[in-house]
């Protein structure tokens, strides 16, 4: 009865044990590792009640979409975070100026958009190098924020951004609106994973045969609503300041 017993506690230990192996770790630490190893280099969202957010577009200016998404975010007096490619700041320089000039923070994205996990370092070096030279000679601003192609990061790069003076932004809610989506859509996967502290990835231009108008669609629609619902619109380095710096988390 007594060899029983041992056996019987062993056994619900064991799957005691094996039950909390098998739950799921915290988002911080699975979701955002980069984040949760690098938080003096990387940011996907901000830890914090407060509900504020983050819109940021990628891969423009172009002269299709980048417009009407400025016209939007100036209709609600919006201030966004547009991470440039040095190819269109080069082909679309008014654009690039007009985001400047209507007090968007501008963020790299690199030159050509390889996948860095792919390419390497060096070849991060010098997209980033290369695309800093071409917005800072268009904008006249020298930007420290980045996001990889495809959000395609791993250590050794974000060891090298902070290297280069750079911070990383990724994203905790994703449009998907790259697909071509419709407004419906893009409104549902973004109010559909909306937090506090969240940015959002969107994309204000993209390969000749992307239709973004789902996007502006969205846009127009989803500011309003958000601010109804109590958020506050803010730029990826305010959401950086809040995450680093605000006590209210």
């Amino acid at each position: 009865m007594r060899f029983f017993r041992c056996f019987l506690i062993i056994e619900i230990l064991f799957l005691v044990f094996v039950g909390l192996a098998c739950l799921p770790i915290s988002a911080h630490a699975t979701s955002y590792p980069l984040q949760a190893k690098y938080p003096e280099v990387m940011i996907y969202k901000a830890h914090t009640t407060q509900k504020v957010i983050a819109l940021s577009f990628d891969d423009g200016p172009d002269q299709r979409f980048t417009p009407l998404i400025l016209n939007i975010l100036n209709k609600y007096d919006v201030k966004a975070t547009f991470f440039l490619l040095g190819t269109r700041v080069q082909t679309y320089p008014d654009v690039a100026k007009r985001i400047y000039n209507e007090g968007h923070v501008i963020g790299n994205h690199t030159y050509w958009h390889p996948q860095l996990t792919k390419t390497g370092v060096n070849n991060m070096i010098w997209e980033i190098e290369k695309n800093e030279k071409k917005i800072l000679s268009i904008t006249n601003v020298k930007t420290n924020l980045f996001r990889a192609p495809y959000g395609a990061l791993n250590e050794q790069l974000v060891k090298q951004l902070d290297v280069m003076g750079y911070r990383g932004a990724g994203w905790s809610v994703d449009s998907e609106d790259w697909k071509s989506l419709s407004s419906v859509k893009i409104k549902q996967n973004i109010l559909n994973n909306i937090h506090p502290g969240a940015i959002i990835l969107m994309h204000s231009a993209g390969h000749w045969t992307q239709d973004l108008t789902g996007t502006v669609l969205a846009l127009n629609e989803l500011i309003p609503y958000l601010k109804e619902e109590g958020y506050t619109f803010v730029t990826i380095p305010e959401l950086w300041s809040i995450e680093h710096g605000n006590t209210n988390k």
